[in-house]
């Protein structure tokens, strides 16, 4: 399915959008490299629309100078689904992304039926830093098999350093602790979904995840890095789309780690 490219005003921004497919609205946060379109997104909206943004500051949009904390970030994503008439929605996120989506979750839980951690880093092992490197070495970090899959497209140097510059001001400590105090009330059914062979955030992180959240299923897919949409994108849309659908019905329990082949 081909998805669209939009643009809306929300909070004094500009912000970018990738918008495909109907039915219940899916909501994505992309990391900190920027928006990537993966084959995972085609396979979500043939069962929702799925909105796709790109946050204030990435891509080829201004430099934001303005947002100081993902706590910030997230009251102005909440702003531009207000912008798209969505009420309530599915939210979804990268990486970087995730911790901007607990915070958009604790701020407005009423308003997410949902949420999907795809290798979350909101929650980061002391001293964590993140990838960086030349294409290849950026591969080798976020794929399991970078070998199987196209090389990975240069980035405009311009583009890399200013999303570097703003992540860096916004990613915080390693542990928020003001976060994760409102993770603990948090009750929206959560899916956590680490690769096995993640290189960027070890997988064993989504222990605090379910230590936390009261509502949280963890799951490792088999044999995949840090990009799983990118690199096992059938495994990675049909654990969401069957979390999406049942909620507290979900077929893997809640109680055990399972590895998801």
């Amino acid at each position: 399915m081909t998805f669209t490219e939009g643009f809306i005003e929300a909070d004094g921004f500009r912000i970018r959008t990738m918008q495909a497919g109907e039915g219940a609205p899916l909501v994505h946060l992309h990391g900190a490299g920027g928006l990537r379109m993966t084959p995972a997104h085609d396979l979500l909206c043939r069962r929702h629309r799925v909105i796709v943004f790109e946050m204030p500051g990435f891509g080829t949009s201004p430099e934001n100078r303005r947002t100081q904390t993902l706590s910030e970030l997230g009251a102005t994503m909440w702003s531009a689904v207000a912008q798209l008439g969505i009420e309530r929605c599915n939210l979804m996120a990268t990486s970087f992304g995730a911790r901007v989506a607990l915070w958009m979750a604790v701020q407005q839980p009423e308003n997410v039926q949902a949420l999907v951690l795809e290798s979350p880093a909101a929650i980061r092992p002391q001293g964590h830093q993140p990838p960086a490197g030349t294409p290849e070495q950026m591969a080798r970090l976020l794929y399991a098999h970078p070998e199987r899959l196209p090389p990975m497209p240069a980035t405009d140097p311009t583009i890399v350093a200013k999303q570097r510059t703003l992540t860096g001001r916004l990613r915080g400590p390693d542990r928020d602790p003001e976060l994760e105090t409102r993770m603990r009330t948090l009750a929206t059914p959560t899916l956590v979904l680490f690769g096995t062979r993640d290189r960027v955030v070890p997988p064993e992180m989504g222990r605090h995840y379910k230590a936390l959240l009261p509502n949280c299923h963890l799951v490792l897919v088999y044999d995949a890095g840090h990009a799983i949409g990118t690199e096992r994108p059938e495994a990675f849309a049909d654990v969401t789309l069957d979390f999406l659908e049942r909620h507290e019905a979900f077929v893997i329990s809640r109680t055990e780690t399972v590895i998801h082949p």
